[in-house]
């Protein structure tokens, strides 16, 4: 009996309040892949289909190679999510304190600032979207300074209490999404899809890198919660599974939707609303929409915490939800800053393979220092800023003034991306392979000093 409590405990555990306590390992598989599923379907999801359909000035892809492309790309960026995820399941340590053990403290606040930026402002553009879906779903009945208050409300008192919310995503809010999806699903396979003239599969790659690109976003944030996992493999395969699972459904059905708008993006929704009872199984959707900007409020919090390291967690994701909110109800146009947070985003990529090869191949084998005064491996910027250009050349992106100097630099060195080329994957590889040296060569002086 004292058992059956002890482990009832343990199960019911919340996320420690500050960086230095020990976290509980009280996630199960299941409750992994249920946040990761549920990740992985998006309202933003539904409408990014159009990028894989339609990759920059591309043709439109056949409906098979679209298909292909979004397995593909969400099942190789979902492997760079999941690996960075095992890193967070061995060390116990949130996605930015993880950090100091490959750049050390201080240098580990660069990755940090700017996953700040970046989850404020998608937690700023999940809770417009919330209010798009909702003035979607009630013709703009509801106003929507309420719609946005609510919801950020909502947000911000998920992220205090993390781990129970992922106990109940997984016993009831998964289930009512898969049933959506699949009601969804059903409805508009019932209708042929309309011809596709002129479609090539020139822009396939394009598309994968598209789909690549949605998935490694999560790879800042992925530590975060499987630090609370009872195995590496579980957080690993739990990721994996769900993730993939959740975009791979989520892009395949808005390519679906699209394709009966005529590609419209604006119309997309219509669709949903269109079928019997659509609106039922579209507002379990949108609630759902609520998971996005929690990750959002809880990993800032989480990344603050690597600056902050003895504040409670809680008004720090107080703070952090009041202050996405606020930003919200000023937005109305997100196109530009949008453009401002994908090119913060490319930042991870690369970062990613420097973090997973210097942990399983470097020094994190013999265990990383991630104190306080974790010292400086200035040394290890190096495959991080290489890895970067390389993405900028083949994807300079779209602000203006940035896009403008790495087309100048594309010009200087004789780079003309194609559809060959993924900017993802060229940056994720290259820092991987100088990292990997850099090993060697820590290897070879640690055996020379007899170290």
């Amino acid at each position: 009996m004292a058992d059956t409590r002890e482990q009832r405990r343990a199960r019911n555990a919340e996320a420690p309040l500050t960086l230095t306590t020990e976290p509980p390992r009280s996630l199960s598989f299941a409750d992994q892949t249920a946040f990761w599923v549920n990740l992985g379907v998006s309202l933003i999801g539904f409408t990014g289909a159009l990028f894989v359909l339609r990759p920059g000035d591309s043709p439109q892809l056949p409906v098979l190679a679209a298909i292909l492309a979004t397995v593909l790309g969400t099942v190789i960026g979902t492997a760079m999510v999941a690996a960075a995820g095992a890193v967070g399941a061995r060390t116990g340590a949130p996605a930015m304190a993880n950090f100091r053990g490959l750049f050390g403290t201080r240098l580990s606040y660069v990755p940090t600032v700017a996953n700040i930026v970046q989850c404020v402002g998608w937690g700023v553009y999940e809770l417009t979207v919330i209010s798009g879906g909702v003035r979607a779903l009630t013709h703009g009945a509801l106003p929507r300074v309420a719609v946005i208050v609510a919801a950020g409300m909502l947000c911000t008192a998920m992220a205090v209490w993390p781990l129970s919310v992922l106990h109940i995503l997984r016993k009831y809010v998964t289930v009512a999404v898969a049933i959506s999806m699949l009601y969804f699903t059903v409805q508009l396979l019932r209708h042929p899809l309309p011809p596709s003239p002129d479609t090539s599969w020139s822009g396939f790659f394009p598309a994968v890198d598209t789909a690549l690109a949605v998935a490694v976003s999560f790879v800042p944030l992925a530590a975060d919660y499987t630090r609370h996992a009872r195995s590496a493999a579980a957080a690993s395969g739990a990721t994996l599974l769900g993730y993939s699972v959740g975009q791979i459904w989520c892009y395949l059905l808005g390519i679906v939707a699209l394709l009966q708008v005529g590609g419209d993006p604006e119309r997309i929704f219509d669709t949903f609303l269109g079928v019997a009872a659509g609106w039922v199984f579209f507002a379990v959707l949108v609630l759902r929409e609520s998971d996005q900007s929690f990750a959002n409020v809880y990993s800032t919090a989480m990344s603050l915490q690597n600056l902050l390291p003895r504040v409670d967690r809680r008004i720090l994701a107080g703070a952090v939800g009041a202050l996405a909110t606020v930003l919200a109800l000023g937005v109305h146009d997100f196109t530009g800053f949008s453009n401002f947070l994908l090119l913060i985003g490319s930042v991870f990529v690369p970062l990613c393979a420097v973090l997973v090869v210097d942990y399983f191949l470097g020094r994190g084998r013999r265990g990383w220092d991630l104190s306080e005064h974790a010292p400086a491996r200035p040394l290890m910027v190096l495959p991080w800023v290489l890895g970067f250009a390389v993405y900028q050349l083949f994807n300079p992106g779209s602000v203006t003034w940035w896009a403008r100097f790495w087309v100048r630099v594309q010009d200087a060195v004789g780079v003309r991306p194609g559809g060959w080329s993924s900017a993802s994957l060229f940056s994720f590889l290259v820092a991987g392979a100088v990292t990997g040296l850099l090993v060697m060569v820590e290897r070879r002086r640690a055996g020379t000093t007899g170290r």
